[in-house]
């Protein structure tokens, strides 16, 4: 088993479920943590991006799946206001949790397979299409990376769409109010 990938896989799993799993509060550095861990992880555990060919197609289709997934779990997301505080928070589940656990799960079993299940399939498939272990490897993050950001860009957009709370909305215009009266009066 490729060791980058086992590292990525569990660290964005880890992650995900730790910061996601139930009703969470959507702030500035949960949206900023996956970017961070993001630009942490690719210097390290990327083999060399391939840049022409099937191996760029392929590292394009991990990116592009990984986006897919990445909307599908964010999709599992419930996104509100809190009444009372006007604070946006979220709620994940089973679903969500699911999903990320099946795609980790398989994305380890892939490698797994690669090396010891379905080896010599893999590295003909490989040959005759000109695909590197590299460019495997490195779809495989892209995928899970993909992933993260996409369902972390997603969940920024539904916080920030989340209508205002019906008291803050209507304490800030008695606030506004206030003052209009008092000069007026």
């Amino acid at each position: 088993m490729d060791t980058s990938v086992l590292i990525v896989t569990l660290v964005i799993l880890t992650m995900v479920l730790v910061s996601d799993l139930g009703t969470r509060t959507v702030g500035r550095l949960r949206l900023v943590r996956p970017f961070l861990a993001a630009a942490i992880v690719v210097p390290f555990f990327l083999k060399g991006v391939v840049t022409s060919g099937n191996g760029l197609l392929i590292e394009l289709a991990g990116i592009a799946t990984g986006a897919v997934l990445g909307l599908a779990a964010a999709a599992c997301l419930r996104v509100r206001r809190d009444q009372q505080t006007g604070a946006v928070t979220s709620h994940a589940g089973v679903a969500y949790a699911a999903i990320w656990i099946v795609v980790s799960a398989g994305r380890l079993f892939f490698d797994y397979g690669a090396h010891h299940l379905f080896t010599a399939q893999l590295f003909s498939f490989g040959m005759a299409h000109h695909i590197t272990v590299a460019a495997l490897t490195d779809s495989l993050i892209f995928l899970s990376l993909a992933m993260l950001l996409t369902r972390t860009g997603s969940l920024a957009i539904r916080a920030r769409r989340t209508p205002a709370a019906e008291g803050a909305a209507e304490g800030a215009a008695e606030a506004t109010a206030a003052p209009a009266r008092v000069l007026a009066g």
